[in-house]
């Protein structure tokens, strides 16, 4: 019994250790990393942001000029070894969502990226796994192109 006991504990300490120790964000310092402001009309940014997601491959899923939601996706991708070798497949695609609101004579967006995994087996069993994208180098790329795109469009009037 001990024996069991003892070989529980190990197990458990070997778990732990293994678990991510990744950095935590406050929800603070995610909306800070996913939002800018911008100094210029809501139509010209809404515009932008459509045309810079189409630019990093996305496909727009959904978009309303009235709420400012805009709703697009990346192509997706499949597990190959996963279908060959372990007889599941396995796709997995990111997820792309942007809120663009008028704030008195600027422009608020907020961006968010999500990775979604989903897995299907071949006895049916499926699961979907989605994961919040915090890397702040994605978002500033982002909001770089789309900052270079409301300049090109202001440009143009």
């Amino acid at each position: 019994m001990n024996l069991i006991k003892s070989f529980s504990f190990t197990f458990f300490l070997f778990l732990t250790a293994c678990a991510g120790s990744g950095v935590k964000m406050t929800p603070l310092e995610i909306q800070s990393m996913q939002t800018r402001q911008y100094e210029n009309e809501y139509a010209v940014v809404f515009s932008s942001t459509i045309s810079v997601l189409q630019d990093l491959g996305y496909t727009v899923t959904n978009a309303s000029k009235d709420t400012g939601l805009i709703a697009a996706e990346s192509a997706s991708e499949s597990d190959t070894f996963s279908k060959i070798m372990l007889n599941q497949t396995s796709v997995s695609k990111t997820k792309a969502t942007a809120f663009i609101e008028e704030i008195g004579s600027s422009t608020k967006i907020r961006l968010n990226f999500v990775n979604s995994n989903k897995t299907s087996s071949m006895y049916g069993q499926t699961n979907e796994e989605d994961e919040a994208v915090l890397d702040p180098q994605i978002y500033q790329n982002a909001f770089d192109k789309i900052e270079n795109a409301i300049f090109v469009r202001a440009s143009a009037k």
